[in-house]
């Protein structure tokens, strides 16, 4: 284990990826392999430490990856919705922070700004962990890569392809983790909805470091060659309103048999965040066919969370 990062990575908070080198994110995923080997073996890393789990949104493995993690290896989680405390209501995010800092020794955001989190990160003088934004889902991808290094080995080289729709949290991060990694990866969206140029733009020079080919296009042909497709819901948590039109605008999109074959390999993994809406961004037969790695993926999520706590709470 690399004594330097490991010291860089004590009291670190992960908002997004677009502040780690590729050789902390590497370490992350090496620990989560070796965390995964561990399982059930309960060391106790976590005695005597305490995590607020903030959750604005609903959560199915944000919630339990981290709860399970933190509390199997003798820690405290303890879960507040904005039903229970003042955050944004009576009492501002920076007093929250302030106050939360005082009494846990991590925290974890899960909601809608991206400006919460980091002014969590900023105020409370603990680490933070992002569980989702509007703008990234930084632990979500660190699993996904993780999936992807299962199947394949180094994801160097590999590629990733995301059809769907491209401005969301998950396209965000996956675009910024394989821009570090030199994953080369590719947003298969309708131009409607492209990724915003200011976060393409902060790729460029990185993936241009990494070997990393970023590809931004609406063209379904480009799956071909593809070691994994991703796709997530096409309508995402806070946009309920829009589902007419985003249904009718990602229909041509969605990942079925037809789209798989078009890799022109037999291999290649289909990846879901989840939850799934089948017969929808992607069918039934794809979803729960033996290309689907989405169950592996959803799994990797507590052991994921589990390596950056472990790394961040210097529990190591």
């Amino acid at each position: 284990m690399n004594s330097t990062i490991k010291e860089k990575l004590k009291g670190r908070s992960l908002l997004n990826w677009l502040d780690w080198d590729a050789d902390e994110i590497r370490f992350l995923l090496e620990l989560s392999k070796q965390v995964k080997a561990e399982k059930g073996q309960g060391k106790n890393r976590f005695a005597g430490k305490t995590l607020a789990l903030l959750f604005e949104k609903r959560s199915t493995r944000t919630r339990c990856a981290f709860e399970t993690a933190f509390g199997e290896e003798g820690g405290h989680p303890v879960f507040l919705s904005t039903a229970d405390i003042q955050l944004g209501a009576k009492e501002s995010v920076e007093d929250t922070a302030r106050v939360l800092g005082r009494m846990f020794s991590a925290i974890q955001f899960r909601g809608f700004a991206q400006s919460t989190v980091e002014a969590l990160a900023s105020f409370s003088g603990v680490p933070v962990f992002n569980g989702l934004t509007d703008s990234f889902h930084p632990t979500q991808v660190l699993a996904d890569i993780m999936t992807l290094e299962e199947n394949f080995g180094p994801s160097a080289g590999k590629k990733l392809c995301f059809v769907g729709d491209g401005r969301n949290n998950v396209a965000r991060s996956l675009m910024v983790i394989c821009s570090k990694l030199g994953v080369h990866f590719t947003v298969i969206t309708p131009v409607e909805l492209n990724p915003d140029r200011e976060l393409v733009e902060m790729c460029a020079p990185v993936s241009a470091a990494s070997g990393a080919n970023i590809r931004v296009t609406d063209n379904l042909a480009e799956v071909t060659g593809s070691d994994a497709i991703y796709t997530d819901v096409w309508v995402s948590m806070g946009e309920e309103d829009k589902k007419a039109e985003r249904v009718a605008l990602l229909s041509p999109f969605q990942v079925n048999g037809s789209l798989m074959a078009k890799t022109g390999r037999a291999d290649t993994i289909f990846l879901h965040c989840l939850p799934a809406v089948k017969g929808e961004e992607v069918t039934a037969d794809v979803i729960d066919g033996p290309a689907s790695r989405a169950w592996d993926e959803a799994e990797n999520r507590k052991h994921t969370i589990k390596a950056i706590m472990l790394a961040s709470l210097g529990a190591l």
